[in-house]
């Protein structure tokens, strides 16, 4: 007579381990976000002039202008370069991000690499 329930050939231990690792790894990366949070990025454009310090929240926490920048006449130079570095403290960020919870997920992406 044929066991009802359970996995044949030995798979709820398998799949007992899988559970555990999954929630290790869920703690590991829980860890890493916090951390994340607390960093600190800071990214210049023209050459210096321009500033931008964001948090791992992707919070901008203060914005540098060198006076030399300040010019009334040509506003539009100045907001291109407060983006530009807004822009480039935010990548070095999400690369920071990807990078270190790709150490955790072993490069599997998404959600533990699986299709949903």
């Amino acid at each position: 007579m044929a066991k009802r329930g359970g996995f044949p050939g030995g798979m709820p231990g398998n799949m007992n381990n899988l559970m555990k690792q999954a929630q290790r790894m869920q703690k590991q990366m829980e860890e890493q976000a916090k951390e994340l949070e607390d960093q600190v990025y800071e990214a210049t454009a023209g050459g210096g002039v321009v500033k931008v310090t964001i948090s791992g929240k992707k919070e901008v926490m203060s914005v540098h202008l060198d006076p030399e920048v300040v010019d009334p006449d040509d506003i539009e130079m100045l907001e291109d370069l407060i983006m530009a570095a807004t822009n480039e403290a935010l990548r070095m960020q999400e690369e920071d991000q990807n990078t270190k919870m790709s150490k955790i997920t072993g490069g599997m992406g998404g959600l533990g690499g699986f299709p949903f």
